[in-house]
């Protein structure tokens, strides 16, 4: 967790370090592409508006001040996770790494155009209706802090995505809870240039 509303919203306490888990290739798709409900646990799908940095090279130990010399620019990912998984676990890869659960898009942004990317307005919409409504202001640790994590140790190869968080508002948190469903259509949106990221949901054939 990595925005200070969504730690409310949850009645946690905020983090001293960012919590990290990884998702597979296979989660990856691009706009308009179907998020698709999976068999094992279909009833509780949540989505998560998040500003995502790409980086341009090859990394590994990067220090905080560095850090923004290897980002390659800016996107949006919805980082799809199943709420009823999540709940009975602690290592969070599994409830967000189903097929389908990391859409991607639409634009990739630089830092040039996009010098700040602490100032930058985050949206959900589930149809029709907003769910999130956030900015990258209220993140708890920014962007050079979270290259400098992940890389601590850890070889990050050219081209590596990495999600930054996402603000209050997730589906779980209303009464009655917010969930993906067959035909739904979900409509991300970060300011910036980035864009809208648009995905229609499906059930598992």
């Amino acid at each position: 967790m990595n925005y200070k509303d969504h730690v409310a919203e949850l009645n946690g306490t905020i983090p001293t370090t960012p919590e990290i888990f990884t998702k597979p290739a296979t989660t990856l798709i691009g706009p308009c592409d179907p998020i698709v409900l999976p068999k094992a646990a279909p009833k509780a799908v949540d989505g998560e508006v998040e500003l995502t940095i790409v980086l341009n090279r090859e990394c590994k130990d990067v220090d905080a001040a560095s850090a923004m010399d290897y980002v390659l620019g800016y996107t949006l990912a919805n980082d799809v996770t199943c709420r009823d998984i999540q709940a009975g676990i602690l290592q969070w890869g599994y409830c967000k790494g189903f097929d389908t659960f990391c859409p991607l898009g639409p634009a990739l942004v630089s830092p040039k155009a996009l010098p700040d990317p602490h100032l930058l307005e985050l949206k959900t919409v589930l149809d029709g209706q907003v769910q999130q409504d956030g900015n990258t202001k209220n993140m708890i640790f920014s962007v050079p802090h979270i290259i400098e994590y992940v890389s601590r140790g850890t070889t990050l190869p050219k081209g590596t995505v990495i999600l930054t968080g996402t603000p209050a508002g997730i589906g779980h948190s209303f009464d009655p809870p917010r969930y993906l469903h067959d035909g739904a259509i979900l409509r991300l949106g970060i300011s910036g240039g980035i864009g809208t990221l648009t995905n229609p949901v499906i059930e598992a054939k």
